[in-house]
């Protein structure tokens, strides 16, 4: 718990890996701040955007989605003036969308929330590790990330923090959320309470190993330290970004707004999608193809952890001018 504070840059007591992957971080958030009837607005700038509408749904929420064209942001302005003509609970966004490639501004639609008297929630499951990411200092109320993007442990937890302003809305629901197994007030009866004079109570079996694992990858992660991770994971970007130019390639979001850690290249017209993918799997090679309406248009590459590395970025860029025609 102390060392996910340091990478997530917060006091918060309430600060946990959820036992479940990213989603369930996730939709932790959602089923915690949420109470059927509250008012949402979520911003959509790709496919995980619009996996946090379905989560608020689902959760009872009254959901007003400010959209963007994929590769594109939500301009800040927006959601002042949504706020401004109906005020909302909680305000949710994506940082860094993988579907696009897209960095989601936070610290500045925060403070727009906040001064509106709403709550802040960020997904940050690819950013995490990779990118300035200031919970406190940014006036986060809730965030929730993975264990095996930028952080490099193994996939199966969904590391999450909640601020006061979040525990206190928790505290105030006028109904139990209708989760068992995510809700927060039995999970830190499991986890100790933030004075820890209450004796704990056991609430699942939590997976020991994967613990384990995370602990190592935030011991490594801390060790690095995080702004010397952040400028690695952005230098690894821009040798990349360069070494695709060489090769006629060019990335699919604007450049104001790129992600270091996801990489979204536009294929070439008359190149085969599926066939420059293949060719590089038979190389010990494996990039995604696009989401939605970005499939057979674009191939995404994470750069995260351990793969921020010139010498395998390299190896990418020496299999790309092998395979392409």
């Amino acid at each position: 718990m102390r060392m996910l504070r340091t990478v997530f840059r917060t006091a918060n007591h309430h600060t946990i890996p959820m036992s479940g992957t990213g989603t369930s971080g996730l939709e932790t958030i959602m089923l915690n701040l949420i109470e059927p009837g509250d008012d949402v607005v979520i911003a959509v700038i790709g496919y995980f955007g619009q996996r946090l509408v379905e989560m608020a749904t689902r959760a009872g929420a009254n959901v007003r989605v400010l959209e963007a064209a994929f590769g594109e942001i939500v301009d800040p302005s927006r959601f002042a003036a949504e706020l401004e003509d109906k005020p909302a609970k909680l305000v949710a966004l994506v940082h860094a969308e993988t579907s696009t490639g897209a960095d989601q501004p936070v610290a500045e639609v925060a403070k727009i929330a906040r001064d509106a008297g709403a709550l802040v929630a960020v997904d940050c499951v690819t950013s995490l590790g990779g990118m300035p990411l200031e919970v406190d200092a940014w006036g986060i109320d809730a965030a929730g990330s993975c264990s095996q993007k930028c952080l490099g442990a193994p996939p199966g937890l969904g590391p999450v923090t909640f601020g006061p302003r979040a525990i206190e809305a928790i505290a105030r629901r006028k109904v139990q959320t209708s989760t068992w197994y995510m809700d927060l007030n039995l999970l830190f009866k499991y986890w100790g309470d933030a004075g820890g004079t209450k004796q704990r109570a056991f609430h699942h079996t939590a997976p020991v190993s994967s613990i384990y694992a995370f602990h190592e990858a935030l011991r490594l992660a801390l060790d690095e330290g995080m702004d010397a991770r952040w400028q690695r994971h952005r230098e690894a970007h821009e040798f990349f970004v360069a070494g695709l130019e060489r090769l006629g390639l060019s990335l699919f979001t604007p450049e104001a707004h790129r992600l270091p850690m996801l990489n979204v290249i536009s294929i070439p017209e008359a190149v085969d999608d599926a066939a420059v993918r293949r060719a590089l799997l038979e190389r010990g090679i494996e990039i995604a193809g696009g989401f939605g309406p970005l499939a057979g248009k674009t191939w995404r590459v994470g750069l995260m952890g351990n793969n921020a590395n010139q010498l395998r970025i390299q190896r990418l860029l020496d299999a790309l001018e092998e395979v392409l025609p």
